[in-house]
């Protein structure tokens, strides 16, 4: 490649013998072929590319589709090169050669240094350009953010829902066990039962006791057939009714009998129902606290995440955080295996404890979208000096080293948009050096990555750091 060379590109005509021999030393000529990949976006745009020949498509991924959105297909069309106005700067776009061709390829610190020296008005434009595209970024990473966070309470609303249904369903079922339990009590009285003979029964009856090991459906089944059959050779009419609860409760034909030597003729079907309806009570008693308790329980978790009605700075343990996330995130972990390795002795540390939450949660939901819905989370505490480590391990594929090196870097995903929280482990990395004065370090190899968050247990001056 010669002066004479670059002296036709049209972009370039201003320019000098002298600046055009510099603009050549301090880059590279790289030819390229059909469907070669250039500049990847997201990446760190640290060099600045001036098409010579052939065409570039500039390819952005939209959703599951990557959509071309311009193309470089004249000599001097450039790309790139943010980085010598913008310590942050990302490619906006893939830059995927469409045909054969050479490109002028030159670092952006190199080349933010000769456009400094021969063009200061346009560096200034430039600089002010880089700033307005970093606004614009991140405004539509609030919107991810907020996205991530309607995925979220739509989980939330999820997971609260089945308990929430189940106990609805529960005090239905109650309403008419209750109208039924006391429409045996009423054909027992009108069959003239003695309070002896009813004090003896409910005695019997409060001496089941659910069986020590949960029975299989199939002994289920079995137990419902022979107490169906015992009924029918007894005249009861409603066996269908009656057996199942008795059959749940484990209940078998000589416990029937012993009812039986109790209550005979007319009182031995209300009788059984009585009994039968009281076990449905209680059982149906029994899932409505469950559910209610889970309710409870998840209500507990989203007030722990959010840290509603709580200081800002407190004393906390970093497992109750790392729970309440987990909770929060419960619809994205089916097929995952989460193991705790939360170590003894691990002591209480000052922090902000949303703040942290907000950590955890983009740390977990990376791990989770490098997995892919199969593998397995590991969650970690640990004492670490005057202080305690926590570490969040993934079975994924892991990080390349140019993915890691850049991590931590505002803006840099390398996921697509609209997945992720729309946080990145930039804000990950702020709140953790800059406002709890930790560290956070990243070892990946192919099948683990882990990522180690260390945390003082004191933050002395931490309240009001902003």
């Amino acid at each position: 490649m010669s002066i004479a060379d670059l002296r036709s590109v049209a972009l370039l005509d201003r320019l000098t013998d002298d600046q055009l021999g510099e603009l050549l030393a301090a880059g590279e000529v790289l030819g390229f072929e059909p469907g070669q990949e250039l500049f990847h976006e997201a990446r760190p745009a640290d060099h600045w590319w001036m098409l010579l020949s052939g065409s570039i498509g500039l390819v952005r991924r939209v959703g599951h589709e990557e959509t071309t959105v311009a193309t470089m297909d004249a000599p001097g069309r450039w790309a790139g090169g943010f980085r010598a106005w913008d310590p942050h700067g990302v490619y906006m776009a893939t830059g995927r050669a469409a045909t054969a061709g050479r490109i002028l390829r030159i670092p952006a610190e190199r080349f933010g240094e000769l456009a400094n020296s021969w063009f200061p008005l346009g560096v200034h434009l430039l600089r002010g350009q880089a700033q307005t595209v970093r606004a614009i970024e991140s405004i539509a990473r609030q919107r991810e953010a907020l996205v991530a966070l309607g995925r979220m309470a739509a989980g939330f609303a999820h997971e609260i829902n089945n308990p929430a249904s189940a106990a609805a369903r529960a005090v239905d079922a109650l309403a008419d066990t209750h109208a039924a339990l006391l429409a045996a009590l009423r054909k027992l009285s009108e069959n003239g039962i003695t309070a002896d003979r009813l004090a003896a029964v409910n005695t019997l009856r409060a001496e089941i006791k659910p069986p020590v090991t949960a029975m299989s459906a199939l002994a289920v089944a079995d137990l419902e057939d022979a107490l169906s059959d015992w009924l029918a050779d007894h005249d009861v009419d409603r066996d269908w009714v009656i057996a199942p609860p008795l059959a749940a409760a484990g209940l078998d034909t000589d416990w029937c009998e012993r009812v039986a030597a109790l209550l005979g003729g007319d009182l031995l079907e209300p009788g059984l129902d009585w009994i039968a309806n009281a076990l449905s009570a209680d059982t149906l008693l029994a899932e409505m606290k469950e559910s209610t308790g889970r309710i409870s329980e998840l209500v507990g978790a989203i007030k722990s995440y959010a840290q509603m009605d709580r200081a800002s700075l407190q004393t906390i343990e970093l497992t109750d955080g790392l729970e309440s996330t987990l909770v929060m995130l419960a619809p994205r972990l089916h097929g995952i295996t989460v193991v705790r390795d939360y170590g003894p002795g691990v002591p209480p540390v000052e922090a902000m404890a949303g703040e942290l939450n907000q950590v955890w949660t983009a740390l977990i939901e990376n791990a989770l979208d490098a997995m892919r819905g199969a593998g397995t989370l590991r969650l970690s505490t640990r004492p670490a000096g005057d202080g305690v480590a926590v570490e969040i391990a993934d079975t994924g594929p892991g990080m390349p080293p140019e993915v890691r090196a850049h991590a931590f870097e505002p803006f840099y995903t390398t996921k697509e948009v609209g997945q992720g929280t729309g946080l990145g482990l930039d804000l990950a990395r702020r709140i953790v050096v800059e406002r709890h004065r930790g560290d956070i370090t990243i070892e990946s190899q192919p099948g683990d990555t882990t990522i180690r968050v260390r945390l003082p247990r004191r933050a002395a001056g931490l309240e009001g750091r902003s």
